[in-house]
């Protein structure tokens, strides 16, 4: 599983290191984003499922902070 910090980043750069990550993995592979505030939270699931990718599971924490899993599609 690879692992991404986007936590200081801001939209829509959230989505774009994201991108840059999975296009780097091999399909099926699995990559675990952390990320901070309301608008990633709002958007990055819906943007990578556009995108074809499956999300396995996304977490939110107290702190704003939330973790989202993603399998690269084909």
């Amino acid at each position: 599983m690879f692992e991404l910090d986007v936590s200081t980043d801001t939209c829509p750069m959230t989505f774009v290191r994201t991108r840059l990550q999975l296009d780097k993995m091999a399909a099926g592979e699995v990559l675990a984003v952390r990320y901070r505030g309301e608008e990633p939270r709002r958007n990055l699931a819906r943007s990578l499922a556009e995108q074809g990718h499956a999300i396995l599971d996304e977490s939110h924490e107290a702190d704003d902070c939330g973790l989202i899993r993603v399998r690269k599609s084909a």
